[in-house]
């Protein structure tokens, strides 16, 4: 595996798909792959470590689904309470529905009838709302940005479909209300520091230099600028990279931690694990157990579907991977991909500072081959 990892690797960073990335390869609770490569800013020479700081974008969403199933656990949230029970004003509705009832729920399976930009046409009311992702827009409060969202019609009645949305930023709020704390406190709280995540927050340390973000480019990725777009889905990904700096932007549940490859192996190794010290076996199963039927997982295609929080593998054949029924998976929009094979016993984290190459395509499919090893 070591030697395939290390050519899947060494061709991008070659080749200049990907400036930087960090590998890492757990299997049975042992680190048995480790690589650093490539650039964490090409401009100035510094290579990436181990240890380096990305910014997670939507890793942050199984971090945040954790701490409220621990909510959950502790019967201080309802899974089929209303959102409104903690946010009286949000009320998006669907077309001419006098009240469409949004639950905990809802939020923790994408089928809310919320949307992400990316998913919408450039005219559509949620661009002219200037609703944020949650990587754009330094300073945009949580309760504007909540406005813009119910402002918007949902695409549909809450439970009938599902939609990739901005419903772990709502979910973001509804535990820290719920809580009475901020959520990057909360998150502290309950996930990150009982698991000892000492790199790894809401919240940019003093002196923590963070891996600097590139966009996909031709003849080779560009070095983000401020803000960035990246054409993707049925419009664009947009980014501010000075997002992560400034302390005035809302705490995106969804998208807006920063932290290490280290760290997160060590997340996903205690949720294979069962849980503990951070959640119960049976709230693990309900994260990583498809909890949609056969609603389609339209961000990651056939064959997938989605737990209280991440996608669920139903069937290989159709998916047309190697992995093993039952793994689970997600990525990020600044680049990453990870991945548990319970069955197999393995974890895989795989950041990068390369949007979209790094979470999308090539690079996080060759990775995830050469564990395995396939050859295409």
């Amino acid at each position: 595996m070591n030697e395939r990892l290390d050519t899947v690797i060494d061709r991008a960073i070659e080749e200049e798909r990907i400036v930087g990335t960090v590998v890492l390869v757990a299997e049975d609770g042992q680190v048995v792959y480790r690589r650093a490569a490539g650039f964490a800013d090409r401009e100035d020479g510094v290579p990436v470590r181990e240890d380096t700081v990305f910014r997670f974008a939507s890793l942050t969403k199984a971090i945040v689904s954790v701490a409220a199933l621990a909510l959950i656990e502790r019967g201080d949230l309802r899974l089929d309470g209303p959102v409104t029970d903690w946010i009286p004003s949000f009320r998006p509705r669907f077309g001419d529905e006098e009240e469409s009832v949004i639950t905990v729920r809802h939020l923790m399976t994408h089928t809310s009838g919320l949307t992400y930009g990316f998913m919408e046409l450039p005219d559509s009311r949620f661009h002219q709302a200037g609703v944020s992702d949650g990587l754009d827009q330094p300073g945009l409060s949580m309760e504007e940005n909540l406005r813009r969202i119910s402002s918007v019609p949902l695409n549909h009645t809450p439970g009938r479909r599902w939609n990739y949305s901005v419903a772990t930023d709502v979910l973001g709020e509804v535990i820290a209300r719920c809580a009475g704390i901020p959520l990057p406190d909360l998150v502290e709280r309950l996930v990150t520091g009982p698991l000892g995540m000492r790199n790894t927050s809401f919240r940019v340390g003093d002196g923590v230099a963070l891996a600097n973000p590139y966009g996909d480019g031709d003849p080779r990725p560009v070095p983000m600028a401020e803000p960035h777009r990246i054409l993707f889905g049925r419009s664009a990904v947009l980014y501010s990279p000075a997002r992560a700096f400034d302390a005035a932007s809302f705490p995106s549940g969804g998208g807006g931690m920063v932290g290490t490859a280290p760290d997160f192996l060590a997340f996903l190794e205690v949720l294979r694990t069962g849980g503990a010290p951070v959640l119960k076996p049976e709230s693990v199963l309900a994260l990583t157990t498809n909890a949609i039927g056969d609603l389609r997982v339209n961000a990651v295609g056939p064959g997938w579907g989605f737990g209280l929080g991440v996608a669920v593998l139903k069937d290989p054949v159709l998916a047309e991977t190697p992995e093993s029924p039952g793994t689970w998976r997600w990525g990020g929009a600044y680049g990453h991909s990870w991945f548990v094979d319970p069955v197999r016993r393995l974890s895989m984290v795989a950041l990068t500072n390369t949007a979209i190459a790094g979470m999308n395509g090539p690079y996080p499919d060759g990775i995830r081959d050469a564990v395995y090893g396939v050859v295409r």
